[in-house]
């Protein structure tokens, strides 16, 4: 009312004068300025409702915008005092907008999908260093709620701390290896890098975590591997050495000594023998453990050719094998029937050795999911086969590390033995490259138990064993 009244003045007043004056008659004068003033106001109201039409049209696509949802169509608009393409302007902004805010949001999605599926723990760290975000691998190694905190406050290694400050100051990136102390101690390769634009919530540089635990304990394995097997190596080369330079020397003419050193000559020759055939056996071993085998063997007749290689030098100690497999049901399993052989040999003898004189040596076979042990779930779907037998035992904290080369509980009496520290190591990659599993309890005082699973399904290939 207001805005027609403003806008009809200006005639109406004209009008006015006009009729007062005598220019125009009144009458007509009157009726021209009502018809103006309500031409004026009906050209507002078709103006104002457009305009409110446009104005629910701008809210109906701000919050369409809000939800993702489909947009509106734009109203017609035919008010001469508004560009008719204003409205389909209006809409094709918002259309545009969509587009791109979904693009942005499917490019966010996927990078947060890149960042939580990182393997290694990357942490994003603002120019006060900072922590503004930590992917889920880092939330598992630090703990879930190290956002927003100092990094000094994460990861308290001096050196990494001070790349960081470097390369906050300086840009560039930074590499860095520390340990990390606690129950396990863990080696980390850090890498330290500025980024190129501000992140998320001010973070200014990325620091990347990569575990390197596995690589550091394989090189020391191989520096202990190459120390112990030239050790190894070593006492008995020493001894014939010095047999030889006496039999040369003092001992020349003295036929008893020669016999007696000649038979100790022997026994370090078949020493370094044993050592240097284990030494290869464990090389081919590792050589193909990556590939599981296709074939099929039969632990009844594994078993049988065992105990009947081993079964002579049992009875030297007195010792009897009992062998216990069920009566009926397949024992049929994946695996190569000669490396499988090798092992229960490796397993029975070594029963022989440490068992107590005048006691059986059990061998036990059955579907795993019988046996009393704790086998994986995967292992349960296989068969078992344990070597049991009564001796010393062996303290539960050598348990874990029986199967490292070279590593023996009692050193002496395994190499009175004739044992070269490798039997284990050979049956545990064995037991890996048939996907297999093994377990070892002891008792000590009382008895053994070496339990070997092994899958009875079909072949896997390369890639499913790799799962």
């Amino acid at each position: 009312m207001r805005s027609t009244a403003l806008l009809s003045a200006p005639a109406v007043g004209t009008l006015a004068v006009l009729g007062v004056a005598g220019v125009m008659p009144l009458i007509p004068a009157i009726v021209t300025a009502v018809v103006t003033a309500g031409g004026i106001a009906a050209l507002l109201a078709r103006h104002s409702s457009e305009m409110a039409s446009l104005r629910r049209f701008v809210e109906m696509l701000r919050t369409a915008l809000d939800r993702d949802a489909t947009l509106p169509e734009p109203p017609q608009v035919t008010s001469p005092g508004i560009d008719p393409e204003l409205a389909e302007a209006i809409a094709e902004s918002a259309r545009e907008r969509q587009v791109r805010r979904r693009e942005l949001r499917a490019a966010i999605n996927s990078n947060e999908a890149v960042l939580s599926g990182l393997p290694d723990p990357l942490l994003l760290i603002d120019a006060d260093g900072v922590v503004t975000r930590a992917n889920p691998a880092a939330g598992d190694l630090f703990g879930e709620n190290i956002e927003d905190r100092p990094l000094a406050t994460v990861l308290r290694n001096p050196e990494l701390l001070q790349a960081v400050d470097k390369v906050l100051a300086e840009k560039g990136h930074r590499e860095v290896e520390f340990t990390s102390p606690g129950e396990i101690e863990r080696y980390f390769s850090a890498r330290v890098a500025a980024l190129r634009e501000t992140g998320p919530k001010g973070g200014v540089a990325v620091v990347t975590l990569h575990d390197v635990t596995a690589i550091r304990r394989a090189e020391q394995m191989r520096a202990d591997f190459v120390a112990n097997a030239s050790h190894e190596l070593r006492t008995p080369l020493s001894s014939l050495l010095g047999f030889i330079e006496t039999l040369q020397g003092p001992a020349k003419e003295d036929a008893e000594a020669r016999d007696r050193f000649l038979d100790i000559m022997l026994e370090q020759a078949k020493r370094m023998s044993a050592l240097v055939e284990d030494l290869l056996s464990l090389s081919r071993i590792e050589l193909d453990e990556h590939t599981p085998p296709t074939e099929r063997a039969d632990l009844r007749k594994v078993i049988d050719r065992v105990v009947g290689a081993l079964e002579l030098k049992a009875r030297e100690k007195d010792m009897s094998i009992e062998v216990d497999t069920p009566d009926r049901g397949s024992l049929t399993v994946v695996g190569d029937e000669d490396q499988l052989t090798q092992v229960l040999q490796n397993l029975v003898d070594n029963a022989i050795k440490y068992g107590r004189a005048g006691t059986p040596i059990r061998v036990v076979a059955q579907p795993a999911d019988r046996s009393t042990g704790r086998p994986s779930r995967r292992a349960r779907r296989g068969a078992a086969v344990s070597v049991i037998d009564q001796g010393e035992g062996i303290p539960r904290e050598h348990i874990p590390r029986l199967t490292e080369r070279f590593y023996r509980v009692d050193k002496a009496r395994s190499r009175q033995l004739g044992g070269t520290g490798l039997g284990l190591a050979i049956v545990k990659h064995i037991v890996n490259r048939h996907r297999g599993q093994l377990e070892i309890d002891s008792t000590p005082g009382q008895e053994t138990r070496f339990t070997v699973y092994l899958p009875t399904g079909e072949p896997e290939s390369s890639d499913q064993a790799a799962e």
